[in-house]
């Protein structure tokens, strides 16, 4: 007996007669003699509804009451699934993040998991029943109801896979598993048997949307074998054919993933750039700048510190364009004056591209390849950053999606 956890994403939970598919597929996991964790998104638009809500009632809800209100979607499913293994006789138990409970800290709205109590699960599993658990939420020290943030659920499960030290945690989403690059940008993209959890972990921090970057950082440092595939096959679909379909996230490079020099292309909308000009060059200016930023709990990207010109340099970086106007605000009225700054301007048309593979490790000219391929598209790069498996830049928004197919030829991604 082996066991599993399961996460549905919002649209394999989208109706009740998704949910009642959700469900056979679960008992034919629990026929099959495994013991079985599932972790379930709120069903498909309910969050966006609730937080729609929530803004007609304040421009600025107060963080604690919004983690009230966005957490009760999640707690609909677990109920509603849990009902749906009942009514074709599976013994089934939900719980709310509080009742596991799973541990957080007290950052509302984007809280990160300290532990979770396993004793009342590991009961229920060994009395035959599936458990059901709540993504997307926890409970602070002070009893308060928390959430993980927006794809919190993929964090959850996977928590909860290596807390109880499953032997794989499946993400059953609307993809059928990792592909080079967004199929509907690139039309030939093509689907990854395995990807390295280095890869994944780059790829999702680089704007991919199929994991969450907290689930994968759990899966590496849990070393969690997690496999993303589809929830929309047959929910009977053999259960051999299953175990191997989709992505595997894998912690091995074996000697085929070293030949391929890129493994896929990422790339995120969600950027903006912010320049803070004429800043006086002296040691400590960058933490003066981004301290402020930090504190304001926004996170920063890609940086770029020019050279001096007269004690002067322009100081760049980028956050996420949710959080535009809020380090704009932070900038003007807590840093500008402070440290002398000229001005501070910004751009929120702009749009991240990176290729990614370790295969980077071992082949030179990668970089070189991939500005002239963006130069010959008339492409302007803006910034660069780049890491031992990814090059990252910078560009226009308008050129995104240019940008990633061109480079999805160029490594010749489309053939295997």
């Amino acid at each position: 007996m082996a066991l599993f956890v399961h996460k549905y994403g919002g649209t394999s939970m989208g109706s009740t007669e998704r949910i009642k598919n959700v469900a056979k597929r679960v008992a034919k996991w629990h026929d099959a003699g495994h013991q079985i964790i599932v972790v379930p998104s709120a069903m498909s638009g309910e969050t966006n509804r609730l937080l729609g809500l929530a803004k007609e009632i304040s421009a600025q809800p107060d963080p604690r009451e919004l983690d009230m209100l966005a957490s009760t979607g999640e707690q609909a499913s677990v109920a509603l699934l849990a009902m749906a293994l009942q009514a074709i006789g599976k013994q089934a138990v939900s719980y709310a993040g509080w009742q596991v409970p799973i541990k957080t800290d007290s950052a509302h709205t984007k809280a990160r998991i300290r532990s979770i109590d396993d004793v009342k699960v590991r009961q229920d599993l060994d009395a035959g029943k599936v458990v059901i658990i709540t993504g997307f939420q926890g409970v602070d020290d002070l009893g308060n109801i928390t959430t993980l943030g927006r794809g919190g659920s993929d964090t959850s499960a996977v928590a909860v896979a290596a807390a109880l030290q499953a032997s794989e945690c499946l993400i059953y989403t609307d993809v059928d598993g990792v592909y080079t690059t967004d199929p509907r940008v690139v039309s030939d993209a093509r689907r990854l048997k395995t990807v390295t959890f280095e890869e994944m972990l780059e790829m999702a921090s680089l704007g991919s949307k199929v994991l969450q970057i907290r689930s994968v950082e759990f899966a590496g440092n849990y070393k969690m074998p997690t496999r993303v595939l589809s929830s929309l096959t047959d929910p009977l679909i053999p259960l051999e054919e299953e175990t191997v379909s989709g992505t595997l996230i894998s912690f091995e490079e074996d000697t085929k993933m070293e030949q391929a020099t890129i493994t896929g292309i990422a790339f995120n909308r969600d950027e903006t750039k912010i320049t803070v000009l004429g800043v006086p060059d002296r040691p400590g200016i960058a933490y003066q700048i981004l301290g402020a930023v930090a504190d304001a709990n926004i996170e920063v990207d890609m940086i770029i510190q020019n050279q001096s010109v007269d004690g002067k340099t322009d100081f760049t970086f980028t956050v996420p364009r949710g959080e535009y106007t809020k380090a704009m605000d932070v900038l003007n009225e807590k840093v500008k004056a402070h440290i002398g700054a000229a001005s501070i301007t910004g751009d929120a048309k702009v749009s991240k591209v990176s290729v990614v593979g370790v295969g980077m490790r071992s082949h030179v000219g990668i970089a070189s390849q991939m500005f002239r391929t963006l130069s010959e598209e008339g492409i302007n790069i803006q910034m660069i950053s780049t890491s031992e498996i990814k090059i990252s830049v910078l560009i226009d928004e308008k050129y995104m999606e240019l940008a990633v197919r061109a480079l999805h030829k160029a490594f010749g991604l489309e053939t295997a």
